[in-house]
């Protein structure tokens, strides 16, 4: 009679330390709000070093903010934005979810998009969900645009998983259109040789 108090008790105590050791898992990028509707991506720590990021919004409506001239994924350097850039989300399209594509190599944005496409409507989607080469990891985040700024940053992706013409012309940088950065050693300016 006495054993039954004593296996409900360490059936409860082990319950319990199982549920307490249950973590979240790592964020691998943090969202940071910068104005009504704009936002930047900051990398994680450790995380792997390019990255895609797209926006699907409530709308249907899926945008690709990291665009290149090769439609490729971008460098991604830990605690630094995204393309050192803030991204504007059109308040009229309502909250976005944002994902996050890191990988170990160049990806082309174009195939990421059509697949993103095709698991739009699930409410969670997973690095297994794509087909990706390498190491992939996705992170996805919730931003909700407020009203009362300029509208669109990033192109709109069509069903094939290209972005349409005239969409994203706003939001490219330099970093972003992949120009080659200049060469500097970190010292001084370069003078001019006749002085």
């Amino acid at each position: 009679m006495t054993r039954w108090p004593w296996a409900v008790a360490v059936l409860a105590l082990t319950a319990g330390c199982t549920q307490d050791n249950k973590q979240a898992p790592p964020t691998r990028a943090q969202l940071r709000k910068v104005s009504g509707s704009t936002m930047e991506i900051v990398p994680s720590e450790g995380q792997l070093p390019y990255c895609l990021v797209y926006t699907v919004s409530q709308k249907g409506v899926i945008r690709q903010l990291t665009m290149t001239r090769e439609n490729r994924s971008i460098k991604c350097d830990s605690g630094r934005p995204v393309a050192n850039a803030s991204f504007r989300v059109p308040a009229q399209e309502g909250p976005v979810k944002v994902y996050v594509f890191f990988s170990d190599q160049r990806v082309q944005a174009g195939s990421v998009a059509q697949q993103l496409f095709e698991l739009q409507g699930r409410p969670r989607v997973t690095a297994m969900d794509f087909r990706l080469p390498g190491q992939a990891f996705v992170e996805m985040l919730e931003f909700i645009p407020e009203e009362g700024e300029q509208p669109v940053t990033g192109g709109v992706v069509s069903p094939a998983g290209e972005v349409e013409p005239g969409t994203g012309d706003q939001g490219l940088t330099e970093e972003m259109t992949g120009s080659p950065p200049e060469a500097t050693d970190g010292g001084t300016a370069p003078t001019d040789a006749g002085t």
